[in-house]
């Protein structure tokens, strides 16, 4: 028997949901789309358009749907990517904003369909875990002035 992954994010399109689904499939190892729902004659989209999607990203279960712009998405939800080297961090940040994608403050981004996504090295948690007060406070303070999160500029301010 099959291990079902008992929650998954669930993804509202207007019409971007094919789109989305091959982009994010495209950026993420580990990943691939694992079924596609399309209209038919009856509708309510255009016969042959994509209904609705199952992929998984680095393992991870999701599912899209083109149900039309009635909902849009909301930086109040957003995917926390872990990320062990600057340069997974720099070419995740470049594809994420691609194409219309939003730089945010402290490693947040807007894609180009309006999903908001951390990119956040591991390091970071690490750093502003660490007992010394002073040596928390540089690293988040350091952190505040970045959009793209930097992770030698980071060890920096918690070496200072």
């Amino acid at each position: 028997m099959q291990n079902v992954q008992k929650i998954s994010p669930y993804l509202w399109f207007d019409n971007q949901a094919e789109e989305a689904v091959n982009l994010y499939v495209s950026i993420f190892k580990n990943s691939k789309v694992e079924s596609v729902v399309r209209y038919g004659e009856a509708g309510p989209g255009p016969a042959g358009a994509v209904m609705s999607a199952t992929f998984r990203l680095e393992g991870q279960r999701f599912m899209a749907l083109n149900g039309g712009p009635h909902f849009t998405f909301s930086p109040a939800i957003s995917f926390f990517v872990s990320c062990e080297t600057q340069q997974e961090v720099d070419e995740l940040w470049s594809k994420l904003t691609a194409d219309g994608g939003e730089e945010g403050r402290c490693g947040w981004l807007k894609d180009k369909f309006g999903v908001s996504w951390q990119i956040v090295p591991t390091v970071l948690g690490e750093l502003m875990q660490d007992k010394d007060a002073g040596k928390s406070q540089r690293v988040m303070q350091a952190m505040l002035q970045m959009n793209k999160l930097d992770i030698e500029r980071l060890k920096q301010a918690y070496h200072q």
